[in-house]
């Protein structure tokens, strides 16, 4: 299914869509996709951060033979990928960590909203998030189906990286302004900028699976498609048809 261009309903319809998928999205990592251990849950309050999903990992620690199928050490096949420039380490206080009663955060899903653009606090607030989550050693995956705006002119990852690594030029393709942007943080007690997977995206196009960094260097590809695909199917029909007409049934009839 394509990516619909979201931009041409109003922000109240694409948020019941952004529910939907943000908990579509949660069920598959929930229903085999992460490995023993760890959990995933819908907007948890988490030190002052309000992430769409959160990755938790149980106190314990995982067996050796626990990892699934569905987990990789591959690196990821993104076409974009982003590192840290030679030399390039910043001071950052000891990891954080970040509990839960069900264990400990380790990545977090950001789906983007148009209230996440709305205006320069809106979009500071958001890079200011994203930023914290790393600097904590926190992984995170973020999914933008709008194209850069006058707040975010070069992209949210271009504001979320400057902030480690300030001057690094970065432009997504004219023809596919979307973006997927996958962060691998830093070890614990380890000085590291960190390192961001990135896939472009435009309207029209199937989404590819993006890597959830579960540690340093252990990861599970989240199906970005399908859960959009399930998400959509269970959207009332008026829904759809706004969406991908611009008008509801009866206003895309012809008079009389």
């Amino acid at each position: 299914m394509p990516m619909h261009d979201w931009k041409r309903v109003p922000p109240t319809i694409y948020h019941h869509f952004h529910q939907r998928w943000t908990i579509s999205i949660c069920d598959a990592l929930n229903a085999g996709l992460l490995p023993p251990g760890y959990s995933a849950l819908v907007e948890q309050y988490s030190s002052g951060l309000y992430p769409d999903v959160l990755a938790l990992q149980r106190r314990s620690p995982k067996p050796s033979n626990s990892l699934a199928a569905t987990t990789t050490l591959e690196t990821p096949r993104t076409r974009m990928v982003v590192h840290p420039r030679e030399g390039r380490f910043h001071e950052r206080a000891n990891r954080v960590v970040i509990r839960h009663h069900l264990g400990e955060v380790v990545c977090a899903i950001e789906v983007v909203s148009p209230g996440n653009k709305a205006g320069k606090i809106a979009v500071r607030e958001f890079v200011a998030k994203a930023v914290d989550f790393l600097r904590r050693g926190i992984n995170l995956l973020i999914v933008d189906p709008f194209p850069p705006g006058p707040q975010d002119p070069q992209t949210l990852h271009k504001l979320i990286w400057d902030e480690f690594d300030e001057g690094v030029p970065f432009e997504l393709p004219s023809d596919e302004p979307l973006l997927l942007a996958s962060y691998r943080a830093a070890a614990p007690l380890v000085e590291y900028t960190p390192e961001a997977f990135i896939e472009p995206l435009r309207v029209g196009a199937e989404l590819p699976d993006m890597p959830a960094w579960l540690d340093i260097d252990l990861y599970v590809n989240v199906p970005l498609e399908p859960m959009y695909r399930a998400a959509w199917e269970v959207c009332p029909a008026d829904f759809r048809h706004l969406v991908e007409h611009g008008a509801l049934p009866d206003e895309s009839l012809p008079p009389g």
